[in-house]
C-alpha cells in the first residue's frame, strides 16, 4: 500500500474505521449486512482497490482449526463475512453483533445485479466445463449488462496455476468469482492475487452448480430457519451426513469453549 494512502481514499479502510471487526474463534469477522457489503464491493471496483472476500460458515471455522494453512489463507482476506447461519447464531449466543447472514451465493447474485447496471467485468473460475458454459449463458440471460471478461473451469493442475492466473490478469476483470473447493480455493486466491490484480475476488464455493441448475438450493423457508445444511444432507445423505454430523458437533464444542473462555481485560 502506498504511504500516502489515507483511509478517506480507501473505501474498505474507511469502513473499517467506522465499524471495527468482532472476534469469534480467533477470527476477525466484519459485522456487515448484504447492502453494506455490496456498497464496499462497488466502491472497491470503481476505485480499483483490492478486496478479497472470505466467507465463513461452521465447516470453515472447524477446518481452519484443523488445517492451519487454510486458516492463514482465509485470514489473508481483508473482508470476512458470516456465510453460515450457525456463525450468526453463535454470535448472538456470545453477545456479539453480527447483523445477518451474508450467503456467498446471495452476494454473488447481488454483485451481478449491481453489475447489470454498472457494467461490471466478471471472470468466472471453477466448476466443470459444462457448468462453466452454463454459467456464462445464465449470466448473459439474467444479467445482460454484465460483461463476461472470461471463464475457466476448475480442473487444472498445480503446474497450470500460473497460466490460469495470467489468463485472468489479461481479462482485466472487475470481479473474480472462484468456485473451487476449499482449501484449494483459498490457497489459489492467496498465492496468485498479486498476479491476477482483480479488484474484487469472491470465493463462491458451490454456487455455480446451483446457478447452473445442477444442484437445487433449499427453499427460502429452510434458509430463514438456518436449515439449509439439512436440506443439502437430505439431497445427498450418503455423501454428506457424516461430514455435517462431525462438523456440526465440533463447531458446537468450539462454541462451548468460547462461552467458558475467560473474558480479556
Amino acid at each position: 500500500m502506498n504511504a500516502d494512502k489515507s483511509p478517506s481514499k480507501d473505501p474498505f479502510t474507511r469502513y473499517q474505521v467506522q465499524q471495527p471487526t468482532i472476534t469469534m474463534f480467533g477470527i476477525n469477522i466484519h459485522p456487515m449486512g448484504m447492502s453494506q457489503a455490496l456498497d464496499v464491493v462497488h466502491e472497491c471496483i470503481t476505485s480499483k482497490q483490492s478486496l478479497h472476500v472470505g466467507m465463513l460458515n461452521a465447516a470453515k471455522v472447524v477446518n481452519m482449526k484443523r488445517n492451519p494453512a487454510l486458516g492463514e489463507d482465509v485470514l489473508s482476506s481483508n473482508l470476512i463475512l458470516a456465510d453460515g447461519s450457525a456463525v450468526v447464531l453463535a454470535s448472538k449466543i456470545l453477545n456479539k453483533k453480527l447483523p445477518e447472514r451474508v450467503a456467498g451465493i446471495d452476494l454473488m447474485h447481488g454483485i451481478l445485479e449491481r453489475g447489470n447496471t454498472a457494467g461490471y467485468r466478471v471472470f468466472c473460475l471453477g466448476a466443470t466445463e459444462e457448468v462453466s458454459e452454463e454459467i456464462e449463458r445464465q449470466i448473459n440471460q439474467h444479467y445482460p449488462g454484465v460483461v463476461i471478461a472470461g471463464r475457466q473451469n476448475g480442473y487444472f493442475s498445480d503446474e497450470q496455476q500460473q497460466q490460469v492466473a495470467e489468463k485472468i490478469a489479461e481479462a482485466k476483470a472487475d470481479v473474480l468469482f472462484v468456485a473451487i473447493t476449499s482449501p484449494k480455493k483459498e490457497q489459489f486466491m492467496a498465492k496468485w492475487g498479486e498476479v491476477m490484480k482483480v479488484p474484487v475476488v469472491h470465493g463462491v464455493g458451490g454456487s455455480f452448480d446451483v446457478f447452473a441448475g445442477k444442484v437445487k438450493r433449499a427453499p427460502l423457508i429452510w434458509q430463514k430457519m438456518g436449515m439449509e445444511w439439512l436440506y443439502r444432507v437430505l439431497q445427498e445423505p450418503g455423501r454428506l451426513w457424516k461430514r455435517y454430523l462431525v462438523t456440526n458437533t465440533l463447531f458446537i464444542l468450539m462454541l462451548l469453549k468460547e462461552l467458558i473462555k475467560p473474558a480479556k481485560s
